[in-house]
């Protein structure tokens, strides 16, 4: 009698914590380990003995890549080949050949594009001195000539980078390809080797003071490329430079001057209203007069939008070279905090943060569109302000 193949499904997969394998059939088994690791092997005997193979993380392999990689391996047994020796080409592959194989294997659950380009720049540029050793030859010594040029100047970027490092070579493990401890691991490790960075330092952007917001706004105004649109559409709607990248026509009802952002293309993961101010909805509807496909701001390439890297370059034309995109969010945090009474509530909702209190997400029904508005619309006021710098204060 055959045996039962595909006993697994997605959830089970996401959802069992029981340490131990658990089949889905056909010599296929997930592996959780007594540390919550979780990844895919292949048991099978080889001249009666047995054998072990593994897939890979079940983080970074999805279940159904594990089954094609064991139905390979099942036709290999039947052909009288032992399926380790035809992974054996593997043995001796590089840091950037690793790096390369996980990008591709997780590309698929990546939101946008400009997550994947972070991912492909970081551990081609940054990790550059790594691409070419053996992936089995790494050490902490290598690790830590990387890390330690950018630890202080670029803390995040090295925190993120650590922590892609970090993945690459628990893939590397996972498929048999190195041993031993990861030398990129933080706890116990790393975090004994690299001084601890400032809490304050953590995930903030360099950023505009909002009292220089006027004057910069107008000059922004003053030219003309879509860049320079799309730049003033994110600051008047404080959203994320990907969120208006990425923006498209159905997005848009411009009678009811609402921008819906959808959920996948969304950092919560969760469909986000957007309000437009006078200003923003004149922007909009001048690009709708010139439409051009689906991109409300199309790039140079027909069918594409902007490139990930279109408003950083708006700010260098412009010579502001010390204050990032993502900056401007801060910006009107601040300003929001500052000079007006909308409750921190209303402009957490306009940032789209996810509310970390579980007990009061629970209770929180609506997403405070029509204050959100009120807010949206004083700050595009603001913005406007004349160059003078003067502070214009605003109430809900």
């Amino acid at each position: 009698m055959a045996r039962k193949i595909n006993r697994l499904n997605a959830r089970a997969v996401a959802t069992i914590t029981k340490q131990g394998r658990h089949a889905d059939g056909g010599g296929l088994y997930l592996s959780i380990s007594s540390n919550g690791g979780r990844r895919w092997v292949f048991l099978y005997r080889w001249h009666g003995k047995p054998t072990e193979i593994g897939f890979g993380s079940a983080r970074d392999v999805p279940l159904a890549r594990a089954r094609e990689l064991a139905a390979q391996a099942r036709t290999k047994l039947t052909e009288r080949i032992n399926p380790k020796d035809v992974r054996r080409p593997l043995e001796g592959a590089t840091f950037g050949q690793c790096a390369d194989r996980v990008i591709e294997a997780m590309r698929p659950a990546w939101r946008n594009a400009k997550h994947a380009a972070q991912w492909e720049m970081t551990l081609r540029d940054y990790a550059a001195p790594l691409r070419r050793l053996p992936v089995d030859k790494i050490t902490t010594d290598d690790v830590l000539s990387v890390l330690k040029p950018l630890w202080n100047d670029k803390p995040e970027t090295a925190s993120r980078l650590r922590g892609r490092i970090e993945r690459v070579l628990d893939a590397a493990k996972a498929q048999g390809l190195r041993g031993g401890e990861n030398p990129a691991t933080w706890r116990g490790h790393m975090d004994q080797l690299l001084p601890k960075r400032q809490r304050l330092t953590r995930g903030h952007h360099a950023a505009m003071s909002y009292v220089d917001l006027p004057a910069f706004m107008a000059d922004l105004q003053a030219r003309q490329a879509t860049a320079a649109r799309a730049l003033e559409v994110a600051i008047l709607t404080a959203a994320r430079s990907g969120e208006v990248l990425g923006a498209q026509w159905d997005e848009f009802d411009l009678d009811r001057a609402i921008w819906t952002v959808p959920a996948t293309r969304m950092k919560a993961g969760r469909e986000h209203r957007v309000p437009l101010s006078r200003r923003a909805l004149k922007i909009v509807k001048a690009m709708h007069e010139v439409r051009d496909g689906d991109f409300v701001f199309p790039g140079q390439k027909r069918g594409k939008a902007l490139s990930v890297m279109a408003l950083e370059m708006v700010l260098r034309r412009m010579k502001i070279d010390d204050v990032t995109v993502h900056g401007f969010r801060s910006a009107f945090r601040d300003w929001a905090a500052e000079r007006t009474n909308f409750t921190n509530e209303v402009c957490e909702a306009a940032l789209a943060h996810v509310i970390e209190n579980k007990a009061e997400a629970a209770y929180r029904r609506g997403d405070l569109f029509d204050k959100r508005r009120k807010l949206m619309e004083a700050w595009a006021v603001y913005c406007a302000a004349p160059r003078t710098g003067k502070v214009v204060a605003f109430k809900r």
